[in-house]
């Protein structure tokens, strides 16, 4: 809780509210851009623009609510919002390799941390332990032979690990069982990861050495994970149908859109169930007023060898929130790209900054961090004139103009005609 002595709050903006912020915190410059003020409850996130006054949007909470969730009238009455000082949702990564201020790196860490944590952001047991061991090394200190025991670490397991990663007996099991887990339990797997952690720090003499190092290796692990640093929101999706005239039903995933892509990650199971680049997907969003509203997302794929058009039906009222932000993040990229190009030169001859592609521990088989296409329910199409076709190749054209329009993509097949438009 960070106490602040404001005057006028009704009329103050989120600008004038962050400065404080960054002033009781006694943060660098840098925390301008790296973080924002966003309205949060478990029913709905919004990240403020600048120029929004935080006491007014809090007071038209529940409209927003009603606008933007489905949640019962008793929620929608009781809920509350909780104003946070959190990750910008457009600071791109590259720019986060170049923080040094350890308070920024904190602030940042501690996020990432409890996204692990609540399972928000998915993770293989190879990838949880690896960055449980992290935590351990900062609430802990260096590890020392014999101390702690994976007994002791068991007693905290839960501040190191995703709940589900913690239960007893099947939960356990379950968790590791068809995700390329290696055998033994959790907490050995945390205790030899942690083990290594000091093997690399070296040092042994400085218990009290700067913890800046492991909060930058946190952090460096998480942009690993494709979906690190994204605004999240609740949809559902059909479940493919199972049996003879069966219907499969819904079933609750988050949407998950970064200035990388969006991802499809399903809430029970924890694991991605589609994740897409810009360069790879056209979008739209559909509310009219007798239907429910719908985000669709629309990707290559095959259907028995056959090459299709793939949709993907996401149900959600945040649909237009989604689409917007969708759009908006790739304005933001594509701005963003010359820059990028001219600061790669000297980063990479530096060699401060990794290869952004090379990603070997997140290509392994199972990885919870992989699409999972024949877990979903697609409409499969082909566009041949004016008429729509199932399952037939040669496609000409997408059901969508809005789309990344540059860049060298996977998102080839459909080639849009001339007279089209693109978003």
């Amino acid at each position: 809780m960070v106490p602040l002595a404001v005057e006028n709050l009704p009329s103050l903006s989120a600008h004038e509210l962050h400065r404080a912020i960054r002033e009781v915190l006694q943060l660098p410059d840098i925390a301008l851009d790296a973080f924002a003020l966003w309205l949060v409850s478990p029913l709905l996130e919004v990240q403020l623009k600048p120029k929004h006054q935080p006491y007014k949007l809090g007071r038209q909470w529940q409209e927003l609510l009603l606008r933007f969730t489905d949640a019962p009238d008793d929620d929608v009455a009781m809920d509350e919002p909780s104003l946070q000082f959190r990750r910008n949702v457009f600071f791109p990564k590259r720019r986060e390799l170049q923080i040094h201020d350890k308070e920024v790196l904190r602030l940042l860490y501690e996020e990432a941390k409890g996204n692990v944590l609540a399972s928000r952001y998915p993770c293989d047991v190879e990838d949880c332990e690896a960055l449980g061991a992290l935590v351990c090394r900062v609430q802990l200190g260096p590890y020392q032979p014999g101390q702690p025991t994976a007994c002791a670490l068991r007693e905290k397991l839960d501040s190191f690990l995703p709940a589900h990663l913690c239960k007893r007996g099947h939960g356990l099991f379950a968790a590791l069982r068809g995700r390329g887990a290696k055998a033994g339990t959790g907490e050995q797997g945390l205790l030899n990861a942690y083990r290594r952690v000091q093997e690399a720090a070296g040092s042994d003499g400085e218990r009290e050495a700067s913890l800046s190092p492991h909060y930058r290796a946190y952090l460096l692990k998480c942009h690993e994970l494709p979906f690190y640093g994204c605004a999240f929101f609740h949809g559902e999706i059909d479940k493919p149908a199972q049996g003879f005239l069966h219907r499969g039903g819904r079933k609750p995933v988050s949407v998950a859109i970064s200035l990388d892509g969006v991802h499809v990650i399903d809430c029970r199971e924890k694991h991605v169930l589609l994740g897409l680049r810009f360069q790879e997907l056209s979008w739209d969003h559909t509310s009219p007023e007798e239907e429910e509203s719908v985000l669709w997302l629309e990707f290559d794929g095959d259907n028995e060898g056959t090459p299709v058009n793939k949709l993907l039906k996401i149900y959600s009222k945040q649909a237009e929130l989604m689409s917007s932000l969708i759009e908006y993040c790739i304005e933001l990229s594509q701005a963003a790209e010359p820059a990028a190009s001219q600061e790669a030169g000297p980063t990479s001859a530096s060699g401060s900054s990794p290869p952004p592609h090379q990603r070997p521990q997140l290509r392994r088989q199972g990885s919870v961090v992989c699409s999972r296409i024949q877990h979903l329910s697609t409409i499969d199409y082909v566009e041949e004139g004016e008429t729509i076709k199932r399952v037939k190749p040669k496609r000409t054209t997408s059901f969508f103009s809005r789309q990344l329009s540059l860049g060298q993509g996977s998102y080839t097949v459909v080639q849009p005609a001339d007279s089209l438009e693109q978003g």
